[in-house]
């Protein structure tokens, strides 16, 4: 008992572990990238000994900035509410992250070791309801700074993150009757199973527009641009302008982490997740007849780099949306979530249950 109470606690402390230096890291990838596609040099002013290393240690430079600075709270604001806010939200998403299966299961000393923090067979509602608790902790944000910009801040993106996650949420249910399961592990061993002559099943062909109805609905409740209302300053003043310090990065990191999270979500649910072509437990075989031999190890370690491959190309992906596409407006953004996406991810469901039943049918 104790000794898989360790082993939880470990793959727990590697998740995040991961998580959190790779949203570390979005935010040197952020400058680098988009000063690759506006033509400029990003940052590479922070250096040690005269080393700057692309810039890398604007990373350092930042940390130290926010550790630093002072934490101010207005007068009259709520301070258990105001110091509570920011940890909320990034609490719950980084909760999020314990049902995510990066790996299959390895075997090690005797032990089998499956590599997702939590497996509990309703995985996907238990992901969602993490991310919609993360909503708690930006209305909190505007009501705590007692600023009437900062409350219209935060109405505005609680509005849009409780709009989009009903999209969202329907959206992933034609994945759910493709594959019959709500359990994340099963998801994608089901998506490695189910093949067409040589061609894996992978979410993206099984359900086409879930997937692009999902990746909008999911990229609108990271509140990054184009769907950055809540933070548009043009327009109107975020919900966390009353933070300095740690509790502004705290608010910053969470945008990085929640972007982390709908990648994993999008390889998890329409890209095999670990699963990598012609990678079975005993080998690789080959649509030619080929077959090549690994080791349990190997498999396992194959299948996290795919994973992380996966999920690294969707971030890229995103930042590259984020500084391609302007920001929508306020209406614009209301009516793509509820008189497009919504009926698409309505329709997509009674279509995905007509073919279902008729595939039973023939059967």
């Amino acid at each position: 008992m104790i000794e898989a109470f360790v082993i939880k606690l470990l793959l727990a402390g590697l998740v995040f572990f991961g998580v959190l230096n790779l949203a570390g890291l979005h935010t040197w990838v952020e400058r680098k990238q988009s000063a690759l596609m506006q033509d400029r040099i990003g940052a590479n002013r922070a250096s040690i000994l005269g080393f700057r290393f692309l810039g890398l240690f604007h990373l350092i430079a930042d940390a130290i900035k926010m550790f630093t600075k002072e934490d101010f709270i207005p007068a009259g604001a709520d301070k258990l509410l105001h110091a509570l806010a920011p940890f909320l939200s990034l609490f719950f998403a980084l909760a999020a992250f314990a049902t995510i299966p990066f790996g299959d299961q390895l075997s090690w000393a005797g032990r089998t070791i499956n590599l997702q923090v939590v497996n509990i067979n309703v995985g996907l509602l238990y992901i969602f309801a993490m991310l919609s608790m993360g909503a708690y902790g930006v209305i909190l944000a505007g009501f705590a700074s007692r600023n009437n910009y900062a409350i219209l801040g935060g109405l505005r993106a609680v509005s849009q993150m409780l709009s989009y996650e009903i999209a969202l949420g329907i959206s992933i249910v034609g994945v759910i009757m493709v594959y019959g399961t709500m359990d994340l592990q099963e998801l994608v061993r089901a998506q490695g199973r189910n093949a067409a002559g040589w061609i894996p099943l992978w979410g993206i062909l099984t359900q086409p527009l879930a997937f692009f109805v999902f990746l909008t609905a999911a990229l609108a409740q990271t509140k990054r641009a184009p769907f950055d209302l809540p933070e548009a300053e043009s327009e109107i003043i975020g919900y966390f302008v009353e933070y300095s310090g740690m509790k502004f990065g705290m608010f910053f990191l969470t945008d990085f982490i929640e972007t982390i999270m709908v990648a994993c979500l999008a390889t998890t649910l329409f890209f095999g997740g670990w699963q990598v072509p012609y990678l079975n437990p005993d080998g690789f075989h080959f649509p030619w007849g080929g077959f090549f031999s690994v080791s349990n190890l190997t498999y396992v370690l194959l299948g996290i780099a795919g994973f992380t491959c996966k999920v690294v190309s969707f971030c890229w992906l995103f930042m590259t949306i984020r500084w391609t596409l302007p920001r929508f407006r306020y209406d614009q953004l209301m009516r793509l979530g509820w008189r497009r996406l919504f009926p698409l991810s309505v329709a997509n469901i009674l279509v995905t249950g007509f073919i279902l039943i008729l595939k039973k049918g023939t059967n």
